[in-house]
């Protein structure tokens, strides 16, 4: 029995040896994304703010500079929406992975522990049959109530998605309109 336990304790530490270099490389996947999106970001509002500090210095009309101001302002609530659209499909799919990734270990360790199970019953003594029923039983119920409960985490995590996307496009709409109606107010202005 002692060689099926050191058996059991390298495999287990394997198996948590692979989860966690796993996890660092989605973790690390995901700092990279968010490094070059905040980076693209970076250089993006530079040179808008270069260009639009050029057309600022270059206009007389105090008009033209507002409805410049409102332009702006549309544009940049536009970007922040893109970013922030951007940032949350990374922390979800980084997250799917992770989740991908822990339910593929369990499926492992439960392929494993049924190996052991398997090889225990196999050896068992005579009389013992009740014992390794149970144990089997037992890990049976267990299995399937935590593969009932990954696949409502993964219902859940669906529908809990959409529901960001959706507040965020209806806040887009409601902040372009306001914009738009600035922006229109601001071009009327100049034309008097």
């Amino acid at each position: 029995m002692s060689s099926l336990s050191g058996e059991l304790a390298v495999a287990s530490q394997r198996a948590s040896f692979e989860t966690l270099s796993d996890a660092w490389a989605h973790a690390f996947g995901c700092i990279e994304k968010l490094t070059e999106l905040n980076l693209r970001a970076a250089k993006s509002t530079l040179s808008e703010n270069q260009a639009i500090i050029s057309t600022a210095l270059s206009t007389k009309d105090p008009q033209q500079l507002f409805a410049l101001q409102a332009k702006r302002a549309q544009a940049v609530m536009e970007e922040a929406q893109s970013y922030w659209r951007h940032l949350y499909n990374i922390m979800f799919n980084a997250q799917a992975e992770l989740a991908r990734s822990a339910e593929a270990q369990f499926r492992r360790q439960q392929r494993n522990t049924q190996a052991l199970i398997d090889k225990v019953s196999n050896n068992a003594p005579a009389g013992s049959e009740a014992a390794v029923s149970a144990l089997q039983s037992a890990v049976t119920a267990v299995s399937e109530a935590t593969s009932a409960t990954i696949e409502t985490s993964k219902r859940a995590a669906e529908e809990a998605r959409g529901i960001p996307e959706n507040n965020g496009e209806a806040a887009a709409s409601a902040s372009n309109k306001a914009t738009r109606q600035a922006v229109e107010q601001a071009k009327a202005a100049t034309k008097k």
